[in-house]
């Protein structure tokens, strides 16, 4: 089984691969240079081209319209996609029923976790991850011009006799007044229960690429064969209800079946629409600045709050190391130790309860013969039993006075704190452990 990254490191990794491939690459909206006009890139938009667009989707378009949906949103959340194909790498072989259970225990976006009933296009996604990043920005930032852009291709697919109702899948094809699409091309399973996903080259299936300076991305499978047609289908797959998303073609954009999300999600949901959580972007930047300013402020606001709960907690390691916090001032000698140690006893009895029982804070320190009791155990001494924290001083010390700073740490044994789970800072179980 291969070894499995944290989810830090996965993090780190993937923020780098991201900002390489972001640099080698062009801009979401943005043109390369053509060689033969010699004209410049044009300045980057937060919608890219229609030439643009259409080579992020020519990759998916003729997939099953609900497939294409749940592969949309996913698109948006690009580090999920790496983790989710690296777990599938790692669990291979579930059945529909054994991959839902196990999806439970996954804390991805929904969309994401659908997609583990789908090896190939989920592959495909993690390994051309720039080309995922792009098609999920794109994705936020105009999704009725990424929908059209499915509908321009397929026509060019069905114009090129590359789209056809088969056993695999069933092509429709409505009349439509929406958009600049005069119709709607519907792509579904043949059979409800199964699903075929189709491999395919785009520059042949579309007919003659027409746009040389955005060559679309292609994936073949591990073993794929070339056949004479121009689309082939691997192995049907019975998804169960890992296959949930839907295409609004009337109002160009993607919602959610339901039923069989909540059987999926073994949830209760009842809006049928889908939106992005940025949660789950889990710290991957927005392609463009109007992405960011939109979903980036979660972001931005959760890292403000770790960072300044970072900054709490160095303070706080850096005031103790330095001897600030006041259980620990003065000499370090055991009497004084001793002498001020009550106030880290049990708010239940501490150290020996005012009784003078000998020992009794034997789990406070670490299992040694611990400190002789005597008042150190008043109830409001400890910090658990007294929210004042000079009346805990002052209990303190009548404490120490009361055994005329006879009171001693322990026997020197060298385990002068390893009990502290038991007894020590707090006394959770009522100061010390009783034998």
């Amino acid at each position: 089984m291969r070894p499995t990254l944290t989810h830090s490191w996965l993090r780190s990794l993937l923020s780098v691969g991201l900002a390489l491939a972001m640099l080698a690459a062009p801009a979401l909206g943005q043109s390369t240079s053509d060689s033969t006009t010699g004209t410049a890139p044009a300045a980057a938009s937060s919608t890219p081209s229609p030439e643009k667009l259409e080579s992020l989707v020519a990759p998916i378009a003729l997939y099953p319209d609900a497939l294409l949906a749940q592969i949309l949103m996913a698109s948006t959340y690009p580090l999920e996609i790496v983790e989710a194909a690296r777990w599938l790498k790692d669990n291979p072989g579930l059945d529909s029923k054994a991959l839902e259970a196990a999806m439970q225990k996954q804390s991805w976006d929904a969309s994401v976790k659908s997609l583990t009933a789908f090896p190939q296009p989920l592959e495909m996604m993690s390994e051309k991850l720039t080309w995922t990043n792009q098609l999920g920005d794109a994705f936020l930032a105009d999704q009725k011009s990424v929908m059209n852009a499915v509908q321009v291709l397929r026509e060019k697919a069905r114009n090129a006799g590359n789209l056809e109702t088969n056993d695999q899948q069933k092509v429709t094809v409505e009349d439509t007044a929406s958009g600049n699409q005069t119709q709607t091309i519907i792509i579904a399973p043949a059979n409800p229960q199964v699903v075929y996903v189709p491999t395919y080259n785009p520059t042949v299936v579309y007919g003659a690429w027409a746009y040389p300076a955005y060559p679309p991305y292609y994936y073949y499978p591990p073993g794929y064969v070339a056949t004479r047609s121009a689309v082939s289908f691997g192995v049907g797959l019975a998804v169960g209800s890992a296959m949930w998303g839907g295409c609004n073609w009337g109002h160009s954009n993607v919602n959610i079946n339901v039923n069989r999300y909540n059987n999926f999600n073994q949830t209760n949901i009842k809006n049928a629409n889908w939106n992005h959580n940025a949660q789950h972007r889990r710290g991957v930047s927005y392609g463009n600045s109007n992405l960011q300013q939109r979903y980036g402020g979660n972001q931005a606001r959760n890292s403000q709050a770790r960072d300044s709960f970072r900054g709490r907690a160095d303070q706080g390691r850096q005031q103790l190391s330095k001897g600030q916090f006041d259980g620990f001032k003065g000499t370090g000698s055991a009497s004084n130790l001793a002498g001020k140690s009550n106030r880290l006893g049990g708010a239940e009895g501490g150290l020996g309860q005012g009784k003078g029982r000998q020992n009794a804070g034997r789990g406070d320190f670490g299992g040694g013969n611990g400190f002789d009791g005597g008042n150190a155990g008043n109830r409001s001494s400890a910090f658990g039993g007294s929210r004042n924290g000079q009346q805990a001083m002052r209990n303190s010390q009548r404490g120490f006075e009361s055994r005329g700073g006879s009171s001693r740490f322990g026997s020197g044994s060298g385990r002068s704190f390893g009990g502290g789970r038991q007894g020590g800072f707090g006394g959770m179980r009522g100061g010390g452990r009783r034998r």
